[in-house]
């Protein structure tokens, strides 16, 4: 049975795992069950398959992989150097750049004049409940042609290969048999605050809170710790605030028109003092972050962003919800922090320092 090349959020299609990974699983879910998320669609696996195929790379990809050390750093890297080299180099099969190009002018169509896309990575092997995998491969922010989307398409194929996910993957035991990499192309979010939200307290596993960071700008300041969000416990059930600890927020990131890029600047004067969401928003988030748990019937770990472009009341949207695998789900409540500095590994970071202050 042949599978499509292209799966948009919202074309009815259920969520398949195999062949949207876990990023586009979730963002079609997500879509699927009516809450805001950023129109895009996923290049599927089964093109990242076709390319790999055509391009003579599976052998190179099992014979190179096959006995490799996970404690010999120079043999991973000059193995992730030829595998990534030569991912970005190969020609890419004429029906998959087609569909590619289909796609991608589909998408331009449904607005008024070009809109800046994200293009995101999204592994098979990401997004598991037994697997904290976030941060292993790339995302691209801020791209305004066709050109730059097709060479970011190739990164993101090729970030299955880095050095730091090859070891992550031998650390863990997770084969590369049957591994495949879905690409998600989506409208960026002009965010004026930005950030994550998980429906528990994961230093204790309560699972009656809901914790949130946020800060200004795109939310890659935030998932990556290079700024102190503000952090603010909900209670999930009256939806109050129990706790909140004004952050530093030192910078942001924004997009900066002329430059068609997007450039770090620092945050001054009141702003930085003062909470960068409201009880409304705040409200708001823990609303959406327990219907997706709802949805997904165990805790997530969000990502979501307030769009400066859109009205108030419809200004919040989801650019993704995963399971929570950090507080382990075994009778001794554990708790195990990954390595990668993203998503809920950047709360709990956070809380545990906070923690350790008092």
């Amino acid at each position: 049975m042949s599978h499509p090349f292209i799966q948009f959020f919202d074309d009815d299609t259920p969520p398949e795992h195999a062949l949207l990974g876990g990023k586009c699983a979730s963002l079609v879910a997500l879509t699927a069950a009516g809450m805001p998320v950023p129109p895009g669609f996923a290049i599927t696996t089964a093109a990242y398959d076709a390319f790999i195929a055509e391009a003579g790379i599976a052998d190179d990809i099992h014979s190179l992989l096959l006995s490799l050390d996970a404690d010999d750093i120079d043999a991973v890297d000059r193995v992730s150097e030829r595998l990534r080299s030569e991912i970005t180099s190969r020609p890419v099969p004429k029906e998959l750049h087609s569909a590619t190009v289909e796609a991608y002018a589909a998408l331009q169509s449904r607005f008024d004049s070009p809109v800046p896309v994200a293009v995101r990575s999204s592994a098979t092997a990401e997004d598991l409940p037994e697997a904290s995998f976030a941060g292993q491969q790339d995302t691209y922010l801020w791209l305004t042609s066709l050109p730059e989307v097709t060479e970011h398409i190739r990164r993101c194929w090729a970030s299955l290969y880095t050095s730091r996910a090859i070891i992550y993957r031998l650390k863990n035991k997770i084969p590369n048999e049957g591994l495949s990499m879905a690409v998600a192309v989506q409208k960026m979010v002009n965010a004026r605050v930005a950030g994550v939200a998980i429906t528990m307290d994961p230093t204790t596993g309560d699972r009656s809170k809901i914790v949130i960071e946020a800060s200004y700008g795109l939310g890659e300041l935030v998932v990556s710790g290079q700024v102190t969000p503000d952090n603010i416990m909900v209670d999930k059930v009256m939806l109050m605030v129990v706790r909140q600890t004004l952050g530093d927020k030192h910078a942001e990131l924004v997009p900066d028109v002329g430059a068609r890029a997007l450039v770090e600047i620092e945050v001054t004067g009141p702003r930085r003092n003062e909470f960068c969401i409201d009880d409304a928003e705040i409200t708001a988030i823990a609303t959406i972050a327990k219907r997706a748990e709802r949805h997904f019937k165990a805790p997530q770990d969000i990502e979501w962003a307030l769009d400066r472009d859109l009205p108030a009341g419809e200004n919040l949207l989801l650019l993704q919800s995963r399971p929570e695998t950090v507080f382990s789900s075994t009778d001794s409540g554990t708790i195990t922090i990954a390595s990668a500095g993203f998503g809920i590994e950047s709360i709990t970071k956070s809380l545990l320092s906070q923690a350790a202050r008092a």
